[in-house]
């Protein structure tokens, strides 16, 4: 279906990107933050089984996930604040214009532990966008392996953005922020995490309405460049849920 955008443009419903990794059972799970594979098994009590294969009527099974460290999610500033916002109530509209770049991060030594990092810089996000405003940004982070699907990046110090990287995303007015790493601040960092806060606005009072979706995956197929996103969420009362998004291709 042609769906034509208010502001310009249009779109095909039936062509899009699915930039969520999905959660599976077991050891081929993505994985991050030290937490063991997913969980599916059936449930089984007073003689019922839920489990066709196993002579069920059905399958009715349990799943034991952690949001934050099992696939795509997005999570709201509840995520490091006293009181546990939730994110299904911070999200006001799925559907925004998303800008998506590539970056390679480049190897600094950590004033931390003295460890070469993998770095994304403001230099890097500010020529990718080139003066683009918008209002979801999405970082694919290079080499753009098919591993990063499965991949366990605990104890692997992941790429993540330098703390300058805030000043140009305000500049371009970004209020969704994307990245296929498990966070974007450094994976070990005393808890300081100072890029949450500062996109956050924590010591401002807090945005409500700012997300941070980790853990996407970007197909390789998709080029950078200005997409529609619809971002799409299981409803969790948490600070982080599951999430799907999903983007468009825009044609004139």
């Amino acid at each position: 279906m042609k769906l034509i955008l208010e502001d310009g443009g249009w779109i095909d419903s039936e062509r899009f990107f699915d930039l969520s990794v999905p959660l599976v059972d077991g050891e081929g799970n993505l994985r991050a933050w030290y937490v063991d594979p997913p969980v599916f098994e059936p449930v089984r009590a007073n003689g019922f089984i839920g489990s066709v294969a196993e002579g069920g009527a059905v399958n009715f099974r349990n799943i034991f996930f952690n949001p934050h460290g099992h696939g795509t999610h997005t999570e709201c500033l509840g995520h490091i604040t006293l009181q546990v916002y939730s994110v299904n109530k911070a999200v006001r509209s799925y559907m925004c214009r998303a800008v998506v770049i590539s970056v390679h991060p480049i190897q600094v030594k950590s004033s931390l532990d003295g460890k070469m990092d993998a770095v994304i810089t403001p230099e890097m996000i500010e020529i990718a966008l080139a003066g683009k405003e918008t209002e979801a940004l999405i970082i694919r982070t290079l080499p753009n392996d098919e591993n990063k699907r499965t991949r366990n990046y605990s104890s692997q110090n992941p790429a993540y953005l330098h703390p300058d990287c805030i000043h140009v995303i305000n500049a371009s007015g970004v209020r969704h922020l994307m990245i296929d790493t498990p966070s974007v601040d450094r994976e070990e960092d005393g808890g300081a995490l100072i890029f949450h806060h500062a996109f956050w606005r924590i010591s401002e009072g807090g945005d409500f309405e700012r997300t941070i979706t980790e853990l996407i995956y970007v197909p390789n197929e998709v080029q950078d460049g200005s997409y529609l996103l619809e971002l799409q969420l299981a409803a969790f009362d948490n600070d982080a849920s599951p999430s799907r998004p999903v983007i468009y291709p825009i044609y004139t």
